[in-house]
């Protein structure tokens, strides 16, 4: 009896939502807690820090992209 009364106000919830234009998006991401996680993320952290070093022209290219957000927020 109490699952149904949950899955009333959920069911109630979406429909709302669905009303205002909305819809359900699924996304999978990573799961943090699966082993190697950690070590995965330092290799392809070290991966790109060394494309960074090896292009000169990438820290400039982004201190310029930077610099042209004026108006972005309004």
């Amino acid at each position: 009896m109490a699952t149904t009364n949950v899955n009333a106000r959920v069911r109630k919830h979406r429909e709302t939502l669905r009303k205002a234009g909305l819809r359900p998006v699924q996304i999978w991401v990573p799961d943090t807690r699966r082993p190697g996680f950690a070590a995965e993320c330092r290799r392809q952290s070290r991966l790109a820090a060394l494309a960074d070093r090896a292009d000169p022209n990438l820290l400039r290219f982004m201190d310029e992209a930077l610099a042209d957000v004026d108006g972005w927020t309004e």
